[in-house]
């Protein structure tokens, strides 16, 4: 199957939305603007704002930043929030368009399992392997792709792999982990 880089599509068709992001690696912050893409993935854009407008991505940390590869994001840093949506399943959208740098796409577990987690693509050739495995795009960064490279990855991959954070802390403890734990990661202040 071959897909079409994004910027061969026709103009975008949905709205955008504004990450605030602070603690940069440095202690910067910045504004990533997504624009959301309904003609690639309706699902993935529909709960993305449904999301967005709950408040549920204020506040939450990059707990994933592997440069050259991906930005995560989307575990709520309250638990009971969290507990909400955690099972809270999406069916998947085709995969329209590749994997390329700056597409912002769900992160999944296997087939209909999208929730509330995220990534942003950030390898400068594209993560075009993640096409063949269903990781539907389903919007772009038009702005503030510098602020995504400055997100902090010193902490790197998460456990048990790395000495990142562990998912399944964050789901149970929420930021009061991350906070401790893992005090220089950057985090969306407010989406919007």
């Amino acid at each position: 199957m071959m897909l079409t880089p994004p910027a061969a599509h026709a103009d975008p068709v949905g709205s955008t939305v504004e990450l605030d992001i602070a603690n940069l690696d440095g202690g910067a912050s910045g504004t990533i603007r997504i624009q959301l893409r309904p003609d690639w993935a309706p699902k993935g854009v529909a709960r993305f704002e449904e999301l967005t407008q709950a408040g549920f991505y204020n506040d939450c940390r990059f707990f994933r930043v592997l440069p050259g590869f991906i930005a995560q994001f989307g575990i709520n840093g309250d638990p009971a929030v969290m507990n909400k949506w955690r099972t809270a399943n999406i069916a998947d959208d085709p995969v329209k368009v590749s994997n390329t740098r700056g597409t912002v796409v769900f992160a999944t577990a296997g087939p209909n399992t999208r929730t509330s987690q995220i990534f942003i693509n950030t390898r400068d050739q594209g993560n075009g392997f993640l096409d063949r495995q269903g990781f539907a795009p389903f919007g772009e960064v038009i702005q503030g792709m510098e602020i995504v490279d400055q997100l902090y990855a010193g902490y790197g991959e998460g456990a048990p792999s790395g000495k990142g954070p562990n998912q399944m802390l964050i789901q149970k403890q929420g930021n009061d982990y991350l906070t401790s734990a893992y005090p220089k990661l950057s985090y969306i202040s407010k989406a919007s």
